[in-house]
């Protein structure tokens, strides 16, 4: 098994987070792993990434071309990312923010209001853990319950006031996936 995931969006959506939780979950959980941020030089607005590669074998290579799935929380991820997906994918959109739909019938495509859903739950922040949640579903591959725990054992400590809306937010995620 090899999955390779994009997480795409705007600087200060969290992507670079979400993307590090999954991979912190997978490492935990044993399989072998990479996660490579990318990102614009300015601190919130920029174009911001990252890869995460989860294989129960070693990784040949970091780089991912076709990837297995992507979560796009802005309309220029949707742009780049919605043709890379492999046939068979799964393709999380946040559709709070992208009101196009995809023309792809060949992948999975889960539209999420995950900017709409943060806001109602208190704060607009946590839309990135509502579509890893929703994403981690879709694709089955970990257990919801290994992101909680990876969000438990690797949240600084100056942020671990919002570990029960992060947990509250990957679970709502799932149940919209369901």
């Amino acid at each position: 098994m090899q999955e390779e995931i994009i997480v795409s969006g705007f600087g200060g959506q969290g992507t670079l987070f979400a993307g590090q939780v999954l991979a912190y979950a997978a490492m935990d959980a044993g399989y072998h792993v990479t996660w490579i941020p990318s990102y614009g030089p300015e601190m919130r607005g920029g174009k911001a990434r990252c890869t995460v590669i989860i294989s129960d074998e070693e990784i040949g290579s970091p780089l991912i071309r076709r990837p297995s799935a992507a979560i796009v929380m802005n309309i220029p991820s949707m742009e780049a990312f919605e043709p890379a997906v492999r046939s068979g994918g799964v393709l999380v959109v946040n559709s709070s923010l992208i009101p196009q739909r995809s023309e792809r019938d060949d992948i999975r495509v889960l539209y999420v209001p995950g900017t709409e859903l943060a806001t109602e739950m208190g704060n607009v922040r946590i839309a990135n853990m509502i579509c890893l949640g929703a994403l981690v579903q879709a694709l089955g591959v970990l257990p919801l319950r290994t992101l909680e725990e990876a969000l438990e054992n690797h949240l600084a400590e100056r942020h671990r006031k919002w570990l029960p809306l992060n947990k509250e937010a990957l679970q709502k995620g799932a149940e919209f996936a369901r």
